[in-house]
């Protein structure tokens, strides 16, 4: 009786890829479900959108001006 390894090694190749292929299936599947389910039942809260007053527009222009008279002044201190 002669047994051919090379054929018995594709079938295990071949069930065990299968195996791999079916359980990587289901899980996409599953998890699309619960995204799905997730949406349903807790749906996102979409936050207001707030118009910027001006006293915070002054105080990121502030910001801003500090921050670049801070990197002007590094930079001249470097060099």
């Amino acid at each position: 009786m002669e047994v051919n390894y090379v054929m018995e090694a594709l079938k295990f190749m071949v069930l065990g890829m299968g195996v791999v292929f079916l359980f990587l299936f289901i899980l996409v599947k599953v998890v699309e479900l619960q995204a799905k389910l997730i949406a349903k039942y807790f749906p996102e809260n979409t936050p207001k959108i707030s118009t910027i007053s001006t006293v915070d527009a002054e105080e990121e222009q502030r910001k801003v001006a500090a921050i670049i008279a801070a990197v002007t002044e590094f930079h001249n201190n470097k060099l």
